[in-house]
């Protein structure tokens, strides 16, 4: 079990990359993006969109922000229920071995928002079949968090080009 975590950028990317190699080794992989609903145009998906065998992107469509919606109740509670539905399936999906690697990115976060219980989490890594690889990303991961995995990465920042008033860049930053 891995997690990529910290305020640095390359989370996702390293959790697409590790993807794109177990995938060339004829793994079956399945990317779950909870923050990032089928909407937004990104690169990664473009990319696989175009020809990448061995590779599922699925993701969690209920609408929300997470800056807006923090203060809206029934919002929040919308999103924990379609996030703990998404990991039912993403845990039988593990037990039955469908996947022999599974992303799910931004957990961590959503952990660290109080929008999954650890609880939820646990049951998608003990119930999994042998063998079955899970990459967690997200900014905040927690001790308990980090206790369950056998890889942690800290991405880091350093030195940012949003520093200096850059902004995203798509095929870079998104």
């Amino acid at each position: 079990m891995h997690i990529y975590t910290g305020d640095g950028k390359g989370k996702t990317t390293a959790a697409f990359g590790l993807a794109l190699r177990a995938a060339g080794h004829g793994a079956r992989v399945l990317i779950y993006q909870f923050l990032k609903p089928s909407s937004l145009d990104l690169g990664e998906r473009g990319a696989l969109r175009k020809g990448v065998e061995g590779i599922t992107v699925r993701s969690l469509d209920e609408p929300w922000d997470m800056f807006e919606t923090s203060g809206n109740t029934p919002a929040l509670d919308r999103v924990k229920k379609a996030i703990s539905r998404s990991l039912r399936e993403i845990e039988t999906a593990a037990h039955e071995k469908y996947y022999d690697v599974i992303v799910l990115d931004e957990i961590v976060f959503c952990y660290a928002r109080g929008l999954v219980t650890l609880e939820d989490i646990e049951k998608v890594i003990e119930h999994r079949e042998k063998g079955v690889e899970i990459v967690m990303t997200g900014r905040g991961a927690t001790r308990k968090l980090i206790a369950l995995a056998d890889l942690v990465t800290e991405m880091k920042p350093i030195k940012h080009p949003f520093e200096k008033g850059v902004e995203a860049r798509k095929g870079i930053e998104f």
